[in-house]
């Protein structure tokens, strides 16, 4: 897949996740990137983790996640 298309997906699927989990989307939640992709694994979107990228497709996604819970300050 490219890379546009897996942020595009990733961070649908955080609204998705958040959704199941019951955290709303702000820092305050304070979610798991490590349980948003065993979550991810676990439904079968394992796959939107697996893109080319200079940083690596990890640190790409746990820039998207952190960006849609409101948690850049951590970065």
């Amino acid at each position: 897949m490219k890379k546009g298309e897996c942020e595009k997906a990733i961070r649908y699927l955080c609204t998705q996740y958040s959704n199941e989990r019951g955290l709303p989307m702000t820092a305050e939640s304070f979610p798991s990137f490590s349980d948003f992709v065993s979550w991810l694994r676990e439904k079968g979107y394992g796959g939107y983790l697996d893109f080319r990228s200079t940083m690596g497709p990890m640190y790409d996604a746990e820039m998207w996640f952190d960006d849609e819970f409101k948690q850049n300050w951590r970065n």
